[in-house]
């Protein structure tokens, strides 16, 4: 049996990193995912999807993602129940990351129009070159 999934979008707030009673990170945030069509009013609508990043993984995830980051998310669904304070029975669906990838610049932030991915021009002359 296979369950993968595969996700890229950008969070929708930062991390919220939390440590069992043993000592295991733990942190958990929402992604926001473009769906690959448009909806009757030609407007692009998004899935949010909650994902659940554990170990190193976790705590590097709460030290360099942030709202509005571009992150890919390689992990498995996960359908789980709880009781609830009212003694109703709750299900969460979330996705448990395996590889967290953060595809944003360190220094950028997502909405920065001028921050290319390709870096910054640098100035050289002719002479610069060896060739």
């Amino acid at each position: 049996m296979l369950n993968r999934i595969v996700l890229i979008g950008r969070l929708t707030k930062d991390p919220e990193l939390r440590y069992t009673p043993n000592g295991k990170a733990v942190a958990g945030f929402t992604l926001a995912v473009d769906r690959p069509f448009k909806n009757q009013q030609g407007e692009r609508e998004a899935d949010f999807i909650n994902i659940v990043v554990w170990g190193n993984q976790a705590e590097n995830c709460a030290n360099y993602l942030a709202k509005g980051k571009l992150a890919a998310v390689d992990g498995r669904l996960q359908i789980r129940s709880f009781d609830g304070q009212d003694g109703q029975r709750r299900w969460v669906t979330e996705v448990v990351a395996d590889s967290v990838r953060f595809l944003s610049p360190r220094d950028s932030s997502a909405n920065s129009a001028d921050s290319g991915i390709m870096g910054k021009e640098i100035d050289f002359s002719d002479d610069d070159i060896p060739f």
